[in-house]
Parts: structure tokens; C-alpha cells; sequence
């Protein structure tokens, strides 16, 4: 008959808490405390006033007293703890400026230095884009009239400005100057080019009509001694033709081949 045996309960074990252990505890705390007693006390040392700061850059649109103002008042703040991220984004929120960096200069000093943006094209009536389409400027008061014109809706001024980009290089192998774009509300693409000719893409197969009139319209527009006002490009089978002072279109078909109208 098998016994009944009893399960013993499991000890576990616990080491013994001796003077010598808590000496050595003590004295860790005590040096772990001595350390950062240490660090600020040093840091207090060399966190003085801001005695200097300096700007630096190509300053043509911006104003030293600008970027002076953008700071605030650095009196009495440390060189250690000030913060150069706030500073810096004070300073990139004047319109003028596309970048700047912030950083100390041992013993005191605070160096600014500024990358002014650089007016790519108009946007709209008074907008400027800079050289990534992003608009940086909404309100001009100078005309920039040798700068492209570009338009479109809220938030297409990259698209728009990717367009032009496009689109600018394969016109001037072919002798003719891209002045502006322009993308309406219902998403239709309209050219201007030099001596104000305008060239209508519309909204569907735009790259395909743009290759056609590189290659089929910009010839003949190139043998004709009289100037076009305008190119309607939207014709499924062709295109038409609008010569300046003359209200009559020539409509011709994808091999520049008159069609009677």
C-alpha cells in the first residue's frame, strides 16, 4: 500500500543583508550623488550669459535688424541653455528665408547663419515659388516680370511647378520660350509661350498632345512668317490653329495636313 506522502514546501533562499553590503551601497550612492552634484556645478559655470551673436549669409532680401528682431531678447539667457531650435524657427518664419542654422561658438557666442530664398516663378497675380514650387511668398509687391507665370488651384503649386519643369527643356531645343502655366479648376493645362501664344493642352492625354505639338506644330508654326495667336491641341484626330489677326482657324489633322471646316 503506498504511503501518503507530504509535498515539502519550496524555501527560497534570501542573502543575508551584511554591514559590509550596505557600506558598499552607501558608498555607491554617495559617489553616483557627488557625480551629478559635479555635472551641474560645472554646468552652472559655463552656462553664463550670451555675451555675442553673430549672423552670417548672402543678406539681400533679409535685413540684419530683421533676423536681430526674429531672436527676441537674449539677455541674461545662459549659453548652455539656450534653446537653438526655438531660435531657429524664429528666424526661418521670416518670409525671406529658406533655411538657417543655429549653433554656439565657445566661449558665448551665438552664430546665425541664413539661406535667403530664391524666387523661381510668379504664382498667381503677386505669389513667389522658390526653386522646389513651394510658395514662400503669398504677396509681392515687385512685378518679377522675367520670372515665369504660373497658376492653379490651392495646393497645385508644386504640380504646377513640376510641369513647367517638364515641359520647358524640350520647347527650348525647338526655339521657343515657355513664360507660363496655368491649371484651371476642372484639371485643363494652358501654355504660354514667348510673343504671347497660347497653347490649349486640356485635361486628357496631356503629355501625349504636348508631344504632338513638339513634333507636328512647332514645324509648322517655325516655316509661317505670321504669328500665331493661339493652338487648340484638344482635337482627337488633329489640332487647330488661330493666326493672329485672322478669325479664321486652319484645322489640321495628326500629319499637319489642312481638313476643310
Amino acid at each position: 500500500m503506498a504511503r501518503n506522502r507530504r509535498r515539502r514546501p519550496k524555501r527560497s533562499m534570501r542573502l543575508p543583508v551584511t554591514v559590509k553590503t550596505l557600506r558598499r551601497s552607501a558608498t555607491a550612492v554617495a559617489f553616483a550623488a557627488t557625480g551629478v552634484a559635479g555635472i551641474w556645478a560645472l554646468a552652472s559655470v559655463l552656462d553664463r550669459p550670451i555675451r555675442a551673436v553673430t549672423l552670417s549669409g548672402e543678406f539681400e532680401r533679409v535685413a540684419p535688424i530683421q533676423v536681430e528682431a526674429s531672436l527676441g531678447e537674449l539677455q541674461g539667457i545662459g549659453f548652455l541653455s539656450a534653446d537653438l531650435e526655438s531660435l531657429r524657427a524664429r528666424v526661418e518664419a521670416l518670409p525671406w528665408v529658406d533655411e538657417a542654422r543655429v549653433q554656439r561658438r565657445w566661449p558665448g557666442e551665438i552664430q546665425v547663419i541664413i539661406t535667403e530664398q530664391t524666387p523661381a516663378a510668379r504664382w498667381k497675380e503677386s505669389g513667389l515659388l522658390n526653386t522646389r514650387g513651394q510658395l514662400f511668398l503669398p504677396e509681392t509687391r515687385h512685378a518679377y516680370a522675367e520670372l515665369p507665370a504660373l497658376a492653379g488651384p490651392e495646393g497645385s503649386e508644386t504640380t504646377v511647378a513640376r510641369r513647367y519643369l517638364d515641359m520647358r527643356g524640350p520647347l527650348v531645343e525647338r526655339g521657343q520660350l515657355l513664360t507660363g502655366v496655368r491649371l484651371d479648376d476642372r484639371g485643363a493645362w494652358r501654355l504660354s509661350l514667348g510673343g504671347g501664344m497660347e497653347v490649349r493642352l486640356g485635361r486628357q492625354d496631356v503629355d501625349e498632345r504636348f508631344e504632338r505639338f513638339l513634333q507636328i506644330v512647332v514645324p509648322i508654326l517655325a516655316s509661317r512668317e505670321d504669328r500665331a495667336a493661339y493652338v487648340d491641341m484638344r482635337y482627337t484626330r488633329g489640332f487647330a490653329i488661330a493666326w493672329d489677326g485672322s478669325r479664321v482657324s486652319a484645322v489640321m489633322d495628326n500629319k499637319g495636313k489642312q481638313k476643310d471646316v
